[in-house]
């Protein structure tokens, strides 16, 4: 009984010990991994080699994740070999399973960190790069990815590829019905990054839909914008494909059109008033003069004689158009004073017969 004690003893010691130095050799492995990735890192951040960059990027963490499946499966098949149990048969196939998930990983990374960078270098050079088509082919690629490496993982599960996508194809017809609304955003998605009716840092406006603000992400599902009231605004994709979007960020000029009145009373001075009016704005510094300028007596409104303005403005930021158009109505309305006109307000004039005494009109009241 005492030899049998002594064999297990010495047999559990032997093996736990083979264990300990297979774990202390993939940590040492492990830290040296980080030191060289490290290192190259430290050569790439000199250079603008953006494949070589994301590689190493890429690396760092599967890297790591590799040397421990490595080193732990390497431990497991120690005690497989000795205690030779059917739990331990399947440890060939998860570490398969475990590195062709870790290589989807790899993959992943490698194509956001390289659309990254890519998408870097060329803001550098255009700060009004489109970023939109490196995106769209970054999630297209990433998804390709996932779906090859499950592909790979079921057949080293013993799956019939042929046999997945087969029922795929039947399958889809099924999902397809059951999921309409999503596999009509997807498809929204795509038309967006085709199409390109706006990219992430657009301005837009949709008169069907209470859409407006700035958008922050084009994503498979929706699209994410920020109101101007600073409000957050989840668009389904396949909104976008039933609705016209008004994109403010593309226009090249912005609008005034106005309308201001002066008195029927000042009506002597209506022709000097425009003429001046239309001078200003044709002289105005921050008015586009390649494009439409109409300053004219309009109508004969209710209480006013209106003079229509119409012209664009350089600027197409927002807060700098409403100064280019307070400072031409100011303008305007000093234009209309120095000829000793007034602006228009609604009125209503009582017109009494001369020949009926107001006292009278007052008794017929009482």
């Amino acid at each position: 009984m005492e030899n049998s004690l002594s064999v297990i003893s010495n047999w559990v010691t032997q093996i736990w010990v083979q264990i300990i130095i297979v774990l202390v050799i993939t940590l040492i492995a492990s830290r040296i991994r980080h030191v060289i990735i490290k290192g190259v890192e430290r050569k790439l951040s000199a250079t603008e080699q953006i494949w070589s960059t994301s590689i190493v990027e890429a690396l760092r963490q599967p890297a790591a994740l590799l040397i421990w499946i490595a080193g732990v499966s390497f431990s497991l098949d120690l005690v497989r070999t000795e205690y030779q149990t059917p739990i331990f048969d399947s440890v060939p196939t998860l570490r398969i399973i475990a590195v062709i998930a870790t290589l989807t990983w790899f993959l992943m990374k490698l194509g956001r960190f390289y659309e990254r960078h890519y998408i870097e270098n060329k803001v550098a050079e255009n700060p009004s790069y489109d970023r939109t088509t490196v995106v769209f082919v970054g999630k297209i690629l990433r998804a390709s990815a996932v779906v090859l490496g499950a592909l790979v993982a079921m057949q080293s599960l013993g799956l019939s590829i042929a046999g997945i996508v087969a029922f795929g194809g039947v399958g889809g017809i099924a999902i397809g019905f059951a999921a309409r609304e999503l596999v009509a955003n997807y498809f929204g998605a795509i038309m967006l990054f085709l199409d390109k009716p706006f990219q992430v840092g657009d301005t837009i406006t949709s008169p069907e839909r209470e859409i407006e603000g700035t958008v922050l992400e084009i994503g498979w599902r929706q699209t994410i914008i920020q109101r101007f009231d600073t409000r957050t605004l989840y668009v389904p994709n396949a909104a976008f494909a039933t609705i016209s979007v008004r994109n403010h960020t593309r226009q090249i000029n912005r609008r005034i059109y106005e309308y201001v009145g002066i008195r029927y009373n000042d009506s002597a001075q209506l022709e000097a008033i425009v003429s001046d009016i239309k001078s200003m704005v044709e002289n105005h510094p921050e008015i586009d003069q390649s494009n439409s300028i109409m300053v004219n007596f309009d109508r004969f409104a209710a209480s006013s004689l209106d003079i229509f303005i119409y012209c664009f403005t350089r600027t197409t930021v927002w807060a700098e158009y409403h100064a280019v158009k307070q400072d031409v109505l100011v303008k305007a309305m000093d234009i209309i004073t120095s000829h000793g006109a007034e602006i228009a307000f609604p009125t209503t004039t009582v017109n009494l017969p001369t020949e009926t005494p107001l006292r009278e009109i007052t008794n017929q009241g009482d």
